[in-house]
């Protein structure tokens, strides 16, 4: 079996053996001085010592650098099918509000560029800011976080030949966000249809907003406005509570042990819809 080699870094002297002597012979330098040399007489290249913790935390360093850059490179690549999916999403839920439900997702798209002639921008004095006629650009791409008195969106739409207006809702649920739409007649104060949704709220009562047969159908035909429309009317109030002003034609039944939910409804349609005042109280 060969020998190592180690030379003195003091001295030069090369001793032969399994380790390097305890001192030099030469010079008396002491171990640590030595260091093992190849056949050639070149300082042997040391392995990497991967007990030690330089190593581990070099590892470790490299392996979440590696790691993030994948899982950037992966949110990259899929950003554009998620943007498709939310804009597929929100479509859906427009025409939700036009009681246009269960459309396959391959269908949602078409079926909203037949229906809706225009994504408009108004200001709460009805002015138009955008015309919205090439869709998915004006009132379309307006946030709920960017909805004002000088940026409200407005979706003008046209079903089987009848003009119907929908209207973008945002509030707070009992736990987290709650949002929807409202599409209202020509008459700009006949619900022809609702659809809301939440974040967050207790599945089998505050969740029970997303049901159609419900909850939400029992909007169909009622009215917005109060008789003189000179303010939202449209309420959900717990059944058989006195509510002063409020009228059966206007009047919506809250949900049984979702008090706080129903509320976030009511709270929503009057602060949102109050918004568009102007605009539901003017003739064109």
């Amino acid at each position: 079996m060969a020998t190592k080699k180690f030379k003195c870094k003091v001295c030069g002297y090369i001793h032969e053996g399994d380790a390097a002597p305890a001192k030099c012979p030469a010079c008396q330098a002491p171990a640590s001085e030595f260091e093992e040399i190849t056949e050639g007489g070149q300082p042997k290249k040391k392995g990497i010592n991967t007990s030690s913790n330089t190593y581990t935390i070099i590892y470790a360093c490299v392996v979440v650098i590696i790691v993030a850059f994948l899982l950037a490179f992966v949110s990259k690549a899929l950003e554009p099918q998620s943007m498709a999916n939310v804009r597929i999403d929100k479509k859906s839920q427009i025409l939700a509000a036009l009681n246009i439900r269960d459309l396959d997702k391959a269908n949602v798209e078409s079926k909203y560029d037949e229906v809706v002639v225009s994504d408009q921008i108004i200001t709460s004095n009805g002015e138009m800011v955008k015309d919205g006629a090439s869709k998915d650009k004006d009132g379309f791409a307006v946030e709920d976080k960017e909805i004002s008195a000088e940026n409200l969106p407005l979706y003008v739409c046209n079903v089987n030949g009848e003009t119907k207006y929908v209207m973008p809702l945002t509030g707070k649920g009992l736990w987290d966000a709650i949002w929807g739409y409202v599409a209202v007649n020509a008459d700009k104060n006949t619900i022809y249809g609702v659809y809301f949704s939440h974040k967050g709220e207790t599945a089998g009562l505050g969740a029970i907003i997303t049901e159609y047969e419900k909850f939400q159908k029992q909007f169909e035909g009622k009215k917005v406005l109060n008789a003189d429309k000179s303010a939202v009317l449209i309420s959900v109030a717990k059944k058989g509570k006195f509510v002063e002003g409020l009228t059966d034609d206007s009047r919506c039944d809250a949900i049984t042990g979702a008090t706080l939910t129903s509320d976030g409804v009511n709270n929503m349609l009057h602060e949102c819809l109050s918004r568009y005042m102007t605009f539901l109280t003017t003739n064109e």
